[in-house]
């Protein structure tokens, strides 16, 4: 309570915002969970949660406007240091398209207009020459009076039909058109032609209006619904190619062509008919993309582009239609029918309406009950306890009731960042200094599934926040990396299909299923408990220690990427961190490493210690955990074949190496004589003149080909390089009896030579 408490105060911002509304609309219904689901929390038509099939269910819901911050949550995107894969999700979940909302007047039944508009909205204003029919969708707010008493019972069990369906069933499993004529029909604004108008599950009430003009001729969903029910297609639209074709090879002639023939009615029936394969029909859908109009009157010959304002400006000059940007985004359905979930902090009062929950009430707190499985019927089981939900209004006094819908779980999650940095502050949800002090979060480290669901609430919740000055950043998080799985190995059919691995056995090296003898092949998936293939960590702590765990974890690759679990690897780093805990058992002297060192293995070893001390320091900012390990390594290889280590130096190894196994590290840093937690200890740092290489490799090539190579100190100038690279014998050898052409020299890298 004491945390949601605060979740509750930002719902009340968002409702005084007006940014929260009640609102009965069909929604995502599960009929396991029993409870309604946001578009985010459906995947691939199944509950994200149980995996049950979706089905659609008309319900009071709360719902928050996050579409009113679409246009920022898109925008925004730009200030964040994201992986592109994830802020191309948010662009395509947010959806963004401009385009044009076209009003069609509903005809009488004489055919003239009846002052009724039946609004679309579309992204090719240039096809409205090529609208044959119009679709609603069955939820649409003007079907009824749009149906006819002929359709009437149609048009009903239609409806019904549909609602039990899921929106990926309607449309990207639809395979099957099917509609029913409502018995209306549109005038078309540019041509007055009448349209019929059709109702069908593929439209979605979601999306744009929820009623859509439908040109078959380049739209495939259009063209097969049209097939189906024997409706009229014609083709607006002409390729590149097409025009290209008339110009004979050249597309800008074609066009010119176009234009001057629209003009002239006879020489344009003489085009159509010299190109019927232009100008007419074909036998499936064509593209709209990037074409020129066609059978479209004062847009024939104009680009895609240009043809698409100019009928814009076409629409608003007539004042029927306007150019309009859309969002796919739809408002947050936030409400659930379930128990477990935060208070609405909302009462409904029949004199006031609905009134909010003072803020020094808060929390709302939930009743302590028996049961609390959902109801099924639409309504929260907070509905049944009587006692909880009858209350008093806190505007009149009067008799109230509680809101009985709970929050989902996102709620509390769109903002957990911000209370971690003030936890146990009771007067606000996050004082004003400490906010200013640690936000932005500086790294987000978290799975790529979030992408539409939590990142992209929170993101709304810290926007709503900063636009009421609760905080000062506009984006809660400012760097993100996702982090790879860490997958198993699992068996395959020739099918394709997996096999448990408790039911493949090896021979040979090879690997086949125990009750068909048939040969399957390993590989690499996600770990699974059908597969029987997952690594129980808990087994694996026992067995090699925490440290050894986490440290074979971050060795396994780099962070983002997948990667199987090798137990054998993991034995590999238990016996590293051995090999350090020995050498911590060797003696450790008192000397100075900065200083100057006759002993030149010692020497070797300061710069090998001074190159890992860097290595690790910026690749552990970069989060190269794997490299950084590999690096530790190459250094406690050469500290082994000593006898007795500088105690600094191993001093500064141990602060390095905690973060990657703290229970070791805190163990090391005692015996060197730590009394505190070395997590407090401050970073090593390290000379870069340590770190220089005495001599490096220089490489002799010529004509082209490593023929040679040599050593030089750094920084080297060119001419003595070039006198050291006449000196080796493949340089003696593959220029003998040549003239040399040229010596082009690379700064401690190589010297090439052009010899003829």
């Amino acid at each position: 309570p004491e945390y949601y408490k605060w979740t509750q105060w930002i719902f009340l911002q968002l409702y005084k915002k007006g940014l929260a509304y009640e609102a009965e609309t069909p929604i995502n219904w599960c009929p396991s969970c029993l409870t309604g689901l946001a578009n985010e929390e459906v995947k691939e038509g199944k509950c994200e949660r149980c995996g049950a099939v979706v089905t659609r269910k008309t319900i009071r819901q709360w719902i928050l406007k996050i579409t009113d911050y679409a246009e920022r949550l898109l925008e925004d995107l730009d200030l964040l240091d994201w992986p592109e894969s994830v802020k191309l999700m948010q662009k395509n979940w947010i959806g963004k398209s401009c385009g044009a909302e076209v009003e069609f007047e509903v005809a009488d039944k004489d055919g003239n207009g009846s002052g009724n508009y039946l609004k679309v909205y579309t992204t090719r204003a240039d096809t409205l020459f090529g609208c044959t029919y119009m679709v609603m969708s069955p939820e649409h707010k003007m079907l009824k009076e749009l149906t006819t008493p002929e359709q009437k019972a149609a048009v009903e069990a239609y409806v019904e039909e549909a609602a039990k369906k899921s929106d990926l069933e309607r449309t990207d499993l639809n395979k099957n058109k099917t509609g029913v004529f409502t018995g209306s029909y549109g005038i078309d604004p540019v041509n007055g032609a009448k349209v019929p108008i059709w109702i069908s599950d593929y439209v979605l009430t979601s999306y744009g209006t929820g009623a859509i003009m439908a040109v078959p001729a380049h739209d495939e969903r259009d063209w097969d619904f049209a097939k189906k029910f024997n409706l009229p297609i014609i083709k607006v639209i002409a390729t590149r190619e097409d025009v290209v074709s008339l110009g004979g090879g050249n597309e800008k002639k074609g066009a010119e062509l176009l234009q001057a023939a629209s003009k002239n009615p006879e020489e344009y029936k003489k085009l159509v008919d010299a190109h019927p394969e232009i100008f007419c029909v074909a036998n499936e859908c064509t593209s709209a993309k990037d074409g020129y109009s066609i059978n479209s009157e004062f847009l024939t010959g104009k680009s895609t582009k240009d043809a698409i304002q100019e009928m814009i400006k076409f629409l608003e000059e007539k004042k029927c239609g306007k150019a309009t940007v859309n969002y796919k985004l739809r408002d947050w359905i936030f409400s659930r029918q379930r128990y477990w979930g935060e208070p609405i902090p909302l009462v409904h009062c029949e004199k006031c309406g609905c009134v909010p929950v003072p803020e020094k009430d808060l929390p709302v707190k939930l009743p302590d009950v028996k049961s609390y499985q959902p109801t099924g019927t639409g309504e929260s089981p907070l509905a049944a306890i009587e006692s909880w939900v009858n209350t008093t209004c806190p505007k009149c006094g009067g008799k109230a009731k509680r809101e009985t819908n709970t929050m989902p779980q996102w709620g509390g999650s769109c903002w957990y960042y911000l209370r971690y940095l003030d936890p146990k502050n009771n007067s606000q949800f996050c004082s004003k200094d400490k906010e200013e002090y640690w936000m932005p979060v500086d790294l987000y480290v978290g799975g790529a599934e979030h992408a539409v669901l939590h990142l992209l609430y929170a993101r709304f919740w810290h926007k709503v926040l900063y636009d009421i000055g609760a905080v000062s950043t506009k984006e809660p998080f400012h760097r993100l990396i996702n982090q790879g799985l860490i997958t198993s190995f699992a068996f395959q059919r020739k099918n394709k299909t997996l096999v448990p691995t408790d039911e493949v056995e090896e021979k040979d090296g090879k690997y086949f299923e125990k009750s068909t003898g048939e040969q399957v092949e390993q590989i690499i998936a996600k770990m699974s408990k059908s597969l029987k293939n997952v690594v129980n960590p808990d087994e694996m702590i026992q067995k090699y220690g925490a440290d050894s765990v986490r440290m074979y974890e971050m060795f396994m690759g780099p962070l983002t990427v997948s990667k199987p679990w090798n137990t054998q690897g993991l034995v590999g780093i238990n016996r590293f961190l051995e090999k350090v805990w020995n050498i911590s058992e060797k003696p450790m002297d008192d000397i100075d490493i900065k200083g100057k060192i006759e002993d030149k293995a010692l020497v070797a070893l300061r710069k090998t210690f001074a190159q890992t001390i860097k290595k690790v320091t910026e690749d552990t900012s970069s989060l190269s955990f794997n490299t950084a390990i590999s690096q530790m390594m190459i250094f406690i290889n050469e500290a082994s074949k000593f006898n007795s280590l500088p105690k600094e130096m191993w001093k500064d190894f141990v602060l390095i190496l905690s973060p990657y196994a703290p229970h070791l590290g805190e163990e090391l840093w005692q015996k060197l004589g730590g009394t505190k937690t070395v997590s407090y200890e401050k970073w090593p740092s390290f000379s870069e003149e340590f770190c220089k290489e005495d001599s490096i490799q220089i490489v002799v090539m010529i004509n082209g080909k490593l023929r040679d190579k040599f050593e030089a100190a750094p920084g080297t100038d060119d001419e003595t390089l070039k006198n050291l690279a006449s000196q080796t014998e493949g340089y003696k050898k593959f220029t003998d009896g040549k003239t040399i052409a040229k010596v082009i020299v690379v700064k401690d890298k190589l010297v090439n030579i052009v010899a003829k």
